[in-house]
């Protein structure tokens, strides 16, 4: 059974002078990503664990000591991309972050892989980007946060489509991260598990809604977005309340007195967002202890679902994620076929490397 870590990370904020020096002169600042949130790593705790910052050597000794084919780096200090509000500077900090990413790692071993940073701030910038980054770099797609005050709206606004469309030309992958999580309601805790339980899954649920709602998926029948860091089991919760609000009269109507939001006369909304799972345009990353796994997979089919470490983040060594990837084995809540899929057949799907 081939393993696929859909969702490892680098510790760029430990390389933030590395990546200043693909800036432009007289901008090379050794932080060119803003704090996260009012939260994140601010807060008392015992034994606080240092992440560190693992090197090309490190991330492929820890993927031959857990026995995952390979991976797929996303950003840590990167993810605040949604707070940038300066389009230049979005623009010039993505670009040095992506060409910092080849040239540190995926330059360096081809089981590193790469999804670029991608600056929404200026749409055509963001086009120009991406496609330098999947033709030139070969990573195999683009990142875009959940939550940040740059977001105009949310990521089914028409403004984002020429994006999508150009991700669904190049057939690359899109993938929706958490990182950010204030603006939900969120920003007066003291508190921080709350703020962290919550916003991971809230985050992806809206832009999931945004975009399923606005019609990206029909417009963009090719796109395949995924949805990571959030764990599996908003899925069930998020069709369960999609049929009790939209077949309880909540729908609206064009001019024309047709239905806006998706689903078509008949069909369920679940079942709407359903068919995106079953036909590969939606993907959902799930935590390996995740104990809704089988809940999900049985509401939303198997299709979906990745496995991500979450390296060197919540899963900070080999033996912990060896230990989670053989407990997933064992469980008896999924098939040999689920987990299959979720472990490894769902990723080559989603990112199909090679194409």
């Amino acid at each position: 059974m081939e393993i696929i870590d859909a969702d490892g990370h680098i510790n760029d904020h430990a390389c933030g002078e590395e990546i200043a020096r693909y800036m432009p002169k007289g901008n090379q600042l050794s932080r060119p990503f803003p704090e996260l949130d009012h939260l994140h790593f601010r807060y008392l705790k015992q034994n606080r664990r240092n992440t560190g910052n693992p090197t090309p050597e490190d991330w492929t000794d820890f993927l031959d000591k857990t026995g995952i084919s390979w991976t797929v780096l996303y950003p840590t200090a990167g993810l605040a991309v949604g707070r940038i509000m300066a389009e230049e500077w979005a623009v010039v900090a993505c670009k040095a972050y992506n060409t910092w990413l080849y040239e540190r790692f995926l330059n360096r071993s081809p089981r590193l892989k790469g999804v670029a940073l991608i600056p929404f701030q200026n749409v055509d910038a963001g086009i120009s980007e991406l496609r330098r980054a999947v033709k030139e770099l070969g990573m195999l797609g683009g990142m875009l946060p959940s939550n940040g005050e740059a977001i105009q709206g949310h990521l089914g606004n028409k403004i984002y489509w020429p994006l999508y469309a150009e991700a669904e030309k190049l057939g690359c992958a899109l993938a929706v991260h958490v990182g950010c999580l204030h603006h939900m309601g969120l920003d007066s805790f003291s508190t921080y598990y709350p703020a962290h339980a919550l916003g991971h899954p809230f985050s992806l649920m809206i832009q999931a809604a945004g975009m399923l709602a606005h019609g990206i998926f029909e417009r963009f029948p090719k796109l395949r977005v995924a949805f990571l860091e959030g764990g599996a089991t908003w899925v069930p919760f998020f069709m369960d309340r999609l049929d009790r609000s939209y077949h309880d009269g909540h729908v609206q109507l064009d001019l024309d007195g047709n239905l806006i939001g998706g689903p078509i006369h008949g069909e369920k909304a679940s079942d709407y967002f359903k068919k995106q799972l079953r036909e590969g345009r939606i993907f959902v990353g799930f935590d390996c202890d995740d104990d809704g796994l089988g809940t999900a997979v049985k509401k939303g089919g198997r299709e979906p679902f990745l496995f991500g470490s979450d390296f060197p983040h919540e899963v900070f060594d080999a033996a912990k994620c060896r230990h989670e990837i053989d407990e997933l084995l064992g469980r008896d809540d999924l098939t040999t076929t689920d987990k299959e899929a979720a472990l490894g057949g769902n990723a080559l799907r989603f990112y199909r490397p090679g194409l």
